[in-house]
């Protein structure tokens, strides 16, 4: 797509009716209807439509139709594995690089995208001007990290600057959060990141030890529930996901050494999960071709494993999961491995729900992640049904034609 000045929104005001699929309409329900499309939002879904003058018509018979598909955990600025380089190259030669990223993932189906470490006015305002074809942009700022957390990207012996970063930034106590936390709200954040445990990449921090104390965590939520948001947090063992729950935080992102006593406690919270499976098998399949340390890879096989048991854990306690693919640097061209891995260890129609229903959920959003009316004009057509066949989606080669508020994005890969 090129975006032409003064367009908006990437909509078409003409109208577009996708005649004949068997829609998706949730939970294992189909239905053969047809959706019509007016000014970005769907205004009919019925069996019996047919076209009106001048309206764009895509012929879906024997095709399935899907809402389009949602990725919460996804990375526009994350160009390299590690977050200083990030931080030290020029924001334009950064953002230039993120809108590819973004317009790959278009391509591959995803409608939406939240970025939970990144992102920032004027990458939003592009894509809402209809100058970058992207996903649905929803974005949270830079991350914020206590000093010797996941985000603090120095090692033992290194003196940086650590503050005012793209993706992630170093802020200690509850005076500064609150001031952090505001200045994100101020430049659109739609929700708040943090990390309250370690991570795979971070050089100094052990994967397993909460991190932030009580009252910051909870100075953060306080100033996002006053905003009318959430507080995702970046968390891997039980500890660390129980801190944060009992302390507001809403969103558990990654979550792998999720426990049966604490999924029961995020289900009692209404807290949600965003498993991101794919990435770790990524790191483990191209790590040592793509630089990551030691330290990095011995972190990473410890949650490998156990990802595909933290998302049975949670769906069995009644938490709502999503889907992210967390891919930096090169990996973000593994987006769709995650899908495949979370249908392995559920089912692809368990999968299937979380990269649509479940991710609106995540997101609080009930425009997304549904064919009704009044819901956003986001649809990809299949060649075959991704409820009992995963790969229709985790296969790139597979065809798909990627419908965004109403216009045709792409088509087979392709942009439209």
């Amino acid at each position: 797509m090129t975006a032409a000045r003064g367009t908006g929104s990437p909509r078409d005001e003409g109208g577009l009716l996708v005649r004949g699929g068997r829609l998706f309409i949730g939970e294992a329900a189909y239905a053969e209807a047809s959706v019509r499309i007016e000014d970005g939002v769907i205004a009919e879904v019925s069996s019996d439509l047919t076209p009106r003058p001048g309206e764009r018509v895509i012929d879906a018979a024997g095709r399935v139709v899907t809402p389009g598909l949602i990725d919460a955990h996804f990375h526009a600025y994350a160009i390299t594995l590690d977050s200083e380089p990030i931080e030290r190259t020029l924001l334009s030669y950064v953002s230039l690089r993120a809108q590819h990223r973004l317009h790959d993932a278009l391509r591959r189906g995803f409608t939406t995208v939240r970025d939970p470490a990144g992102g920032d006015a004027g990458l939003g305002r592009a894509i809402a001007e209809g100058w970058i074809a992207s996903p649905r942009y929803l974005y949270t700022g830079a991350a914020l990290s206590q000093t010797g957390g996941h985000g603090d990207y120095r090692s033992g012996d290194s003196e940086v600057c650590v503050h005012d970063g793209r993706t992630v930034e170093v802020v200690d106590g509850v005076d500064a959060l609150r001031v952090a936390v505001r200045e994100r709200f101020r430049g659109g954040a739609h929700a708040i990141k943090i990390m309250t445990s370690g991570g795979v990449v971070s050089p100094v921090d052990p994967i397993r030890v909460p991190q932030y104390s009580a009252e910051e965590i909870r100075a953060v939520v306080e100033e996002a529930a006053r905003r009318g948001s959430y507080v995702a947090a970046h968390a891997y063992s039980p500890e660390a996901i129980a801190h944060s729950v009992r302390n507001g935080v809403r969103s558990i992102e990654h979550g792998n050494l999720l426990d049966a006593a604490t999924a029961r406690l995020m289900a009692e919270a209404g807290a949600v999960l965003v498993p991101t499976l794919g990435a770790y098998d990524a790191m483990e399949r191209l790590g040592d071709a793509l630089g990551l340390s030691q330290v990095a890879q011995a972190k990473n096989r410890e949650v490998l494993e156990a990802g595909g048991e933290a998302v049975r854990l949670a769906l069995d306690a009644g938490v709502t999961v999503g889907f992210g693919s967390d891919n930096m640097g090169d990996l973000v061209s593994e987006q769709l491995v995650g899908i495949r891995l979370l249908a392995e260890a559920t089912s692809p129609l368990d999968a299937l729900r979380a990269v649509t229903a479940g991710n609106a959920r995540v997101l609080q959003r009930d425009d997304l992640g549904r064919i009704a009316v009044g819901a956003a004009g986001d649809l990809v057509l299949w060649d075959a049904d991704p409820s009992t066949d995963i790969d229709t989606i985790a296969d790139a080669s597979r065809p798909r034609t990627v419908v965004q508020a109403g216009r045709i994005a792409a088509t087979d890969g392709r942009t439209a």
